[in-house]
């Protein structure tokens, strides 16, 4: 059986933490745990993020390796984003709400999965939403 896809916006995981420079290392974390939580990871990544990343290198790298999803010069991932997210029925990893974009995509909301990462650990949000066995249920404390 294969594992559900998510789309990674490797752009805003990238610039997640604090600082001006976007990590690579932000981008492997949230790789690792959605994997360790049984899906296949996909990261699409503006082309300019290779000039604002903290490891070049490596960068380049994971993009020849195909792991890195570079969207094209001159083009909005955003917009890459949402595409594959509704052709594959993918959820999306992001912090960007894609306001801008929910008049074309206005299952956007529906579809993401908001984060944190804290001292290299990755916390993802837990909610209701499109779940393969149904809808999940969130306790109030009160």
């Amino acid at each position: 059986m294969s594992k559900p896809i998510v789309l990674v916006d490797g752009s805003n995981v990238a610039h997640s933490t604090e600082g001006d420079q976007a990590q690579l290392a932000n981008i492997l974390i949230v790789r690792e745990k959605l994997s360790e939580e049984g899906f296949e990871p996909v990261v699409v990544v503006d082309a300019a993020l290779r000039h604002q990343i903290d490891d070049r290198a490596g960068y380049e790298q994971l993009v020849d390796q195909g792991l890195l999803r570079q969207a094209p010069a001159g083009t909005d991932a955003d917009y890459f984003i949402l595409t594959f997210a509704r052709e594959l029925d993918a959820r999306i990893v992001s912090n960007d709400r894609y306001r801008d974009r929910l008049k074309d995509f206005p299952d956007a909301a529906d579809r993401l999965i908001r984060y944190m990462i804290v001292q290299n650990e990755v916390v993802l949000e837990r909610r209701a939403g499109k779940r393969p066995n149904g809808q999940e249920k969130r306790s109030r404390q009160g």
